[in-house]
């Protein structure tokens, strides 16, 4: 593609401010649809963005239907979308994984985070999962798996084009294995834990590299302690905890199937005489542990995001008061309490006032003691707060 065969995307007054700022989104309604029209437009297509007054601002591609109607892939005008472009981004995303982390395990690319929006590539040592949530990625399919092949020499590599966020750009949700061969369990190695996990069927690309650092911290402070994992999915938290010493863990999680692999993982690391697992819905289970006057050492509070759009805010807020304040509820004198949230529109700040409303009528009072932040494998682009999405706290309670 030459570089003067771009057509033009042409931004509404003022719209041009927070990309010249450095972020890549470009949203609907700062479209000049006087001057560009979206409807010629076809998903996935590439196109040469400029501000009203017609400067240019990059190249970038654009779905007409969805809200974020186009994202920013290069700052030059007219640059096509092309294989050395993308191994040149994925050869800077490798060489920071390679500098941070001995072993082949992590999230290989972070999307806007390594100037390639609506890709992730989770790697398990031989094994790659690869998630494309973008119409404009689609159409590259092909050459980006090529170059993935390419760069990472893989066993094997799974498409998990699953997600919902696919449906909002009108692509179909599948799963495929496009390389080599995937086997039905794949080992994840971290913070000197083994996990069996399925690339096949676990959720988002197949595990969560990103509380990695926070895990590690935990494990500092865990040595004898009882701990309760609640939203444990495989066990992370918990066979780590254990792994450091912890002499008990409850784990609670909605899935059978989840806690079946995680009993399995416990028995991989050779724990399992101190685990505990049960099956539930995590309100009503630790409502039933609270009636029960139960006791432990440490709670870990990490669940799905409870704020998935923004016009849930309210209703996820208040969900995240109601698991702290019946956590709190359980947590012994000097006791710790590991609250997250992956939910994008819910900031640090905020995040911590619901703990401290969670705790307003109880007899304790807290102390934080370490604030964690996502594994820099899952790096933020300083222009997108959208990338700086994970928030965790280590409160330390002092009961009354």
């Amino acid at each position: 593609m030459s570089k003067s065969s771009l057509p033009v995307l042409r931004l509404a007054k003022g719209a041009e401010r927070r990309i010249k700022l450095g972020h890549l989104w470009i949203y609907s309604n700062e479209v000049d649809t006087a001057a560009t029209p979206l409807r010629p437009f076809t998903p996935g297509q590439l196109v040469n963005v400029e501000s009203h007054q017609g400067r240019p601002l990059g190249s970038a591609y654009l779905n007409p239907h969805s809200l974020i109607c186009a994202r920013l892939y290069s700052r030059q005008a007219h640059h096509p979308l092309d294989g050395d472009l993308l191994r040149r981004r994925l050869q800077h995303a490798l060489s920071l994984r390679e500098d941070l982390y001995p072993a082949a395990y992590y999230r290989a690319c972070f999307a806007e985070s390594d100037f390639i929006p609506g890709l992730v590539i989770d790697r398990f040592g031989d094994y790659l999962s690869v998630q494309i949530s973008t119409a404009g990625l689609e159409h590259y399919k092909a050459l980006l798996l090529q170059i993935v092949v390419d760069q990472f020499k893989p066993r094997g590599v799974i498409l998990r084009n699953d997600a919902p966020i696919r449906e909002l750009e009108q692509l179909p949700l599948y799963s495929e294995v496009v390389y080599g061969e995937i086997p039905e369990v794949v080992v994840v190695e971290e913070n000197g834990a083994r996990f069996n996990i399925s690339l096949h069927h676990g959720q988002k690309t197949g595990w969560f590299y990103d509380h990695r650092d926070n895990r590690a911290r935990l494990q500092q402070l865990c040595h004898g302690k009882r701990v309760l994992d609640v939203f444990s999915y495989l066990g992370a938290w918990g066979i780590e905890a254990l792994l450091a010493g912890a002499r008990e863990l409850y784990s609670v999680d909605s899935s059978a199937p989840a806690l079946a692999q995680l009993r399995a993982n416990t028995i991989i690391n050779q724990v399992e005489t101190r685990a505990v697992e049960k099956s539930g819905d995590a309100f009503e289970v630790l409502q039933a542990l609270v009636e029960e006057k139960q006791r432990f050492d440490i709670v870990i509070v990490d669940p799905p995001a409870f704020v998935k759009r923004r016009k849930d805010l309210a209703q996820g807020l208040h969900a995240y008061q109601r698991i702290n304040h019946l956590a709190l509820q359980l947590l012994a004198h000097q006791g710790l309490l590991v609250t997250a949230s992956c939910s994008q529109h819910v900031e640090a700040a905020v995040l911590l006032g619901e703990v401290r409303q969670a705790a307003k009528h109880l007899p304790l009072r807290l102390q934080v003691i370490a604030q964690g932040h996502q594994a820099a494998d899952h790096p933020v682009h300083p222009a997108m707060p959208e990338t700086d999405y994970l928030k965790c706290f280590i409160c330390r309670v002092i009961r009354e």
